[in-house]
């Protein structure tokens, strides 16, 4: 019997669970391994934070949704793969052997990269970690958040800082710290000016220079300056999980698994990746939830020829891709290429689209 094990619970394995529910694979053990047990769909998260949406709307429970494939669910991290005798170490002691391994376990943050960060910020990934932590820290007995800062100028950092706005009331300081790029650096001209319209409307404060310290009450700026922080919240870059580095696998220059238009390991036909742990080496896209969600299906029917013996089939991502930024106040930011509008009708279209594909996923299990 084949073995086909599934490393992590992101956004295109759930496009595999889902098939698997519907066609079961003939003469073959599917292992789902993921260290946590349901699914933060990172979507809906500023919608949470803002206090639009329950955390219930925005998770999917992996275990019930493997379940229904037939798929066997182990909770644990993976911390090391020795490819050539295609074996997975998990951080309980266990090893898991494998025929077939896809790997979509997202990226991580490192948490050593501002010095005091690790001790005092809340770090945005992973989402399920940061959902817990959040709400600790906004509903702690006798004490309310007054300042809150945000390092990172991306599209999380942006829609963040914007949740806190409107979860914390005119009362509250907001700042976000870009670290030098300019707010939304990856997208287009329009999208930032609406971005930045949005912050100021909203009264976030915005600060170019990078962090360079977290302490329990304050940041500090590289240029010096201390700003007054309750709450940090950490949307940096993402990094490669480090486990990798000595996986044996083919990676790019920053770590993450090098990939084909199969969606295939360039050094490991039997390890397919996608998400944002893996790098198109032939079409190198953003890493963004959109991406990682499109690459799902074909994934899934990849997987299934691979195991059949079938040609695979080659996955070309989108040039352009339809992004929705949440802007707090129950408004949102629509850009597609060029063009880009704001606007409470956005706000409503993106709520559809994400309560959608949450339901796809969660119907019948709750």
């Amino acid at each position: 019997m084949t073995q086909l094990v599934l490393l992590g619970g992101g956004h295109a394995h759930l496009q595999v669970l889902h098939g698997l529910a519907q066609q079961p694979l003939e003469r073959t053990q599917v292992t789902l391994v993921s260290p946590f047990p349901q699914l933060v769909y990172s979507g809906m998260v500023p919608g949470w934070l803002a206090g639009h949406c329950h955390s219930a709307d925005c998770t999917i429970a992996l275990g019930p949704l493997a379940a229904r494939g037939g798929v066997r669910f182990v909770q644990a991290a993976a911390v090391s793969l020795d490819p050539a005798v295609r074996r997975l170490r998990l951080d309980d002691g266990r090893e898991i052997g494998y025929d077939v391994l896809s790997v979509d376990i997202g990226s991580a943050m490192d948490r050593e990269a501002i010095p005091g960060a690790s001790e005092h910020g809340l770090f945005v990934r992973p989402m399920e970690h940061f959902m817990e932590r959040a709400q600790a820290a906004l509903a702690r007995a006798g004490h309310a958040v007054r300042d809150a800062v945000v390092v990172g100028g991306g599209a999380a950092g942006v829609e963040l800082a914007l949740a806190l706005r409107y979860r914390l009331g005119a009362a509250a300081r907001i700042g976000i710290v870009t670290g030098g790029p300019p707010v939304l650096e990856a997208y287009p001209a329009a999208a930032r000016r609406l971005g930045l319209r949005a912050l100021k409307r909203c009264g976030v404060a915005l600060f170019e220079q990078s962090c360079r310290r977290v302490a329990a009450d304050h940041v500090t700026l590289d240029n010096g300056e201390r700003l007054p922080c309750d709450l940090a919240v950490l949307a940096i870059g993402a990094s490669a999980p480090g486990w990798l580095g000595s996986s044996g696998l083919a990676l790019d220059e920053r770590g993450f698994i090098a990939t084909g238009p199969t969606l295939q390991s360039t050094s490991h036909g039997e390890v397919f990746a996608a998400g944002d742990v893996a790098s198109r080496i032939d079409a190198p896209r953003p890493r963004s939830g959109v991406y990682a969600v499109r690459a799902g299906p074909p994934l899934a029917l990849n997987l299934r020829r691979f195991i059949a013996g079938a040609p695979l089939q080659r996955y070309v991502p989108q040039t352009r891709s339809l992004n929705l930024l949440a802007c707090g106040d129950k408004r949102a930011i629509v850009s597609w290429g060029r063009f880009a509008a704001e606007g409470r009708w956005a706000w409503r279209w993106k709520d559809r689209i994400d309560r959608r594909f949450v339901g796809q996923f969660t119907e019948g299990l709750r």
